[in-house]
């Protein structure tokens, strides 16, 4: 999770929530905080800027006093860029770390590396070291500013970065910039996710592992629609073609009404087959231990028997 000096949840209800991302707070919608009360609203007037939507796509920030347009906060290895945008976002959803500290360690099947000496010195006894095992190949779909693209680099592997925005890309090659992996093994792909997906496909690219946060309704580079609704079944099929080979793990979050760790767990499994699943609610806690449900996450991996919820 971030450490407290580099974002903090405050607090939330009455629609809204109060962050800090390093030394500048936020006031922003938040829909699952609308039937909760705010526990501390003294705690607003230290708001530096608020969001306010004028419809579903649009708002503006009102600012108090002078702030810089960009800045930036760090969590482990990853440096990641800040910004007001139209559509009230800031670059990173804090949900998402300890997704990003998963990856980073390197705890999925895929990242673990080979023993070729047997405790015994084998290498020198028998001949040259071997090369080194391919790194494994690891594809993000709306894959936004790249946290879990730069967490999966930090891990060792080989990673196509997927996102529709032409400028979210861009967002991600500076992030990766700021935090030294500019030169990581790393695709950056301006496209729209289903349309990516069959190419490669068609193609015979595979994938080791695969790592989406699908939004509930959305538009390609060609004005292709996305309704979470109706086409995640049939990805998250295509992503298992994709990974034909047996996948290492698949990392699936979703923010959508509706659409709860249960159901997402069974929709993965239809897709993968029989595996070890982790499901459950993501949540941001404050330091007086309030939770806010943020979306929620399902992590299928081969051969285990971790099917917490």
């Amino acid at each position: 999770m971030f450490s407290a000096d580099q974002y903090e949840l405050l607090d939330f209800g009455d629609g809204r929530r109060l962050e800090r991302f390093g030394a500048i707070v936020l006031d922003r919608p938040c829909p699952t905080a609308e039937p909760l009360a705010k526990a501390d609203p003294a705690a607003w007037s230290r708001t530096d800027a608020r969001f306010d939507r004028i419809d579903a796509e649009r708002g503006t920030w009102t600012l108090r006093g002078e702030l810089p347009p960009r800045w930036t906060i760090r969590h482990d290895r990853l440096v990641l860029e800040m910004k007001r945008t139209d559509f009230g976002h800031v670059g990173l959803f804090a949900e998402q770390a300890e997704n990003w500290d998963w990856l980073i360690a390197g705890n999925g099947s895929i990242f673990r590396p080979i023993d070729v000496t047997d405790g015994h010195d084998v290498v020198r006894k028998h001949g040259p070291a071997p090369l080194p095992p391919p790194r494994p190949r690891v594809l993000n779909l709306f894959a936004y500013t790249g946290g879990s693209t730069l967490a999966a680099a930090a891990a060792g592997a080989e990673v196509t970065h997927v996102d529709a925005a032409r400028n979210i890309v861009a967002w991600a090659r500076r992030n990766a910039e700021l935090s030294g992996m500019a030169d990581s093994p790393i695709r950056w792909i301006a496209e729209d996710a289903m349309k990516f997906v069959k190419r490669e496909l068609r193609r015979g690219n595979r994938y080791d592992a695969v790592v989406l946060d699908p939004p509930s309704y959305g538009h390609g580079t060609h004005g292709e629609v996305w309704r979470l609704s109706k086409h995640l079944p049939h990805l998250l099929r295509l992503c298992a073609e994709l990974t034909e080979s047996g996948p290492q793990f698949m990392l699936l979050t979703c923010h959508t009404p509706g659409f709860g760790p249960g159901r997402l767990a069974e929709m993965v499994t239809e897709s993968l087959g029989p595996g070890g699943v982790t499901a459950r609610e993501m949540t941001l806690r404050t330091a007086a231990g309030r939770e806010l449900p943020s979306g929620c996450m399902v992590r299928w991996e081969p051969n285990t028997m971790d099917m917490g919820k």
